[in-house]
């Protein structure tokens, strides 16, 4: 047990100030504080930013991107040739191959396989490579222009 010490006992009469600290900006934007304050009848600041609930980004000269891609780039990148699609299924088609089989041998997906036998592909120098190697035939001499 404690003990009490035996001197005179005086009180502090004097008053002791609390002060809450400031809340925290953070802590002004949760929902739940503004709530709060709204239901007490404080004051609550609302500030609209400028380009809030527009698409836009800066406001900057208007310029047609497809006129600069245009300008810069040609408009159509090469498509697989009719020839090399033709190749590609023939080869595949003596080994008894699906796309499928085609596409794991290469370590492609079978859209790509697909997409090459259709002539809708950009011809990658490095599939067509591979599908070389797997098939035996050559097929990077017959890409048109």
């Amino acid at each position: 047990m404690p003990t009490r010490s035996t001197g005179a006992i005086s009180q502090d009469w004097e008053p002791v100030v609390l002060h809450k600290s400031k809340p925290k900006a953070q802590d002004l934007r949760n929902p739940k504080a503004v709530n709060q304050a709204l239901r007490t009848g404080a004051e609550v600041q609302t500030v609209k930013k400028s380009d809030a609930g527009s698409n836009r980004k800066t406001a900057g000269p208007v310029v047609n991107a497809r006129k600069l891609d245009e300008a810069a780039e040609p408009a159509a990148l090469g498509r697989v040739a009719g020839e090399v699609r033709h190749a590609i299924q023939k080869a595949r088609l003596e080994k008894k191959m699906s796309q499928a089989e085609l596409a794991k041998q290469i370590n492609e997906r079978p859209q790509v396989v697909q997409e090459y036998e259709n002539g809708k592909a950009v011809p990658n120098q490095a599939v067509l490579a591979k599908m070389e190697r797997v098939l035996g035939v050559k097929l990077r001499g017959k890409i048109g222009k």
